[in-house]
């Protein structure tokens, strides 16, 4: 929040809050010596049931352990765990300066849908974000409806 590179928020939710906005599975936490260095967890994106399989992705890692992979374990992690739990689409929406974060996204098997222009205001400034999304490969796609 501190560098306006990495969310829209700009003070920490209440776990309260928090923990209401994100899904019940796939919350990670890395810890060194009981100090907190990342987290990932998965919020759903609709509460339509047509989107029950899609979930938005959020991954941070503090700033003095970025670069060290640790963005990626996490990552990764996150991708098993949603897969586990019938996620079967991901998508990310990051800032576009956020180089290293859509790259990461990007090598976890995250395609760019596109770029959203001006989609909010942060600081009294409009930012874009880049639409990411990751369609599970392990989904069977069917025409068929559910009931046959």
């Amino acid at each position: 929040m501190r560098t306006g590179q990495a969310t829209f928020e700009t003070e920490a939710p209440s776990w309260e809050k928090w923990d209401a906005g994100h899904l019940p599975f796939a919350r990670l936490l890395a810890t060194s010596r009981g100090v907190v260095k990342g987290w990932a967890a998965l919020s759903p994106v609709s509460a339509r049931q047509v989107y029950a399989g899609v979930a938005e992705v959020s991954v941070y890692v503090v700033e003095g352990c970025r670069g060290l992979g640790l963005g990626r374990a996490l990552l990764e992690q996150l991708i098993d765990e949603s897969e586990k739990n019938g996620i079967w689409t991901l998508q990310a929406s990051i800032f576009p300066e956020n180089e290293a974060s859509v790259a990461l996204h990007k090598s976890c098997g995250f395609r760019e849908v596109g770029v959203r222009e001006r989609i909010g205001r942060l600081n009294g400034f409009w930012r874009d974000t880049v639409l990411l999304e990751r369609r599970s490969p392990s989904t069977e796609f069917s025409d068929k409806p559910e009931s046959e």
